[in-house]
């Protein structure tokens, strides 16, 4: 291995979908990992996976013990990318489940200690969301808020609330990587 890579995953959420992958199909040095409702969500908007794999290695949720998070013991990964997440994904990250490829992931990235950034689908009380129809306003329950702000205090851990945010916390970290 040359230099560490950047890992990126896409869960469930179809938060801004567009904007998150404009930016990252903009990026080099990036794996994708796939979560089995990102799978679906991807189609659902209107994704081709073929395309995307043009562009950078696709991984999926496809195995019990998620081979690939051995990669961050070996340093092939700088930073960990989750964009968008869901809140359930968000659930799983604050308790500490690991259970499917992205939160074993987020997990091992951690007990790497390698920096995780995470743009969660519910961070205000009321919110514009990206639906496959176009845009709708969401109202997030307080139990996700909750799960949001507890990322929030999790080490390794930065918690982005736009895509705005997102690509200049991302920037951030590939130039303090170098």
């Amino acid at each position: 291995m040359d230099k560490p890579r950047l890992a990126w995953a896409i869960t469930g959420s179809g938060h801004y979908i567009k904007e998150c992958l404009d930016f990252l199909l903009t990026l080099d040095r990036v794996d994708l990992y796939i979560s089995q409702a990102g799978e679906e969500v991807l189609r659902m908007y209107g994704y081709d996976l073929k395309e995307i794999r043009e562009k950078m290695p696709v991984y999926r949720d496809k195995t019990a013990s998620s081979p690939p998070v051995g990669l961050f013991y070996k340093g092939y990964y700088h930073t960990f990318v989750m964009a968008p997440a869901t809140s359930n994904t968000v659930a799983k990250c604050v308790l500490g489940i690991a259970d499917s490829l992205v939160t074993n992931l987020y997990s091992q990235a951690g007990k790497c200690r390698v920096p995780s950034i995470v743009f969660p689908c519910d961070t205000a009380p009321e919110m514009e969301t990206t639906a496959p129809g176009g845009k709708v306003m969401v109202y997030p329950r307080r139990i996700d808020l909750e799960g949001t702000e507890k990322l929030r205090a999790i080490e390794y851990t930065t918690v982005v609330e736009s895509v705005d945010d997102l690509i200049v916390k991302v920037k951030e970290r590939l130039q303090a990587v170098g």
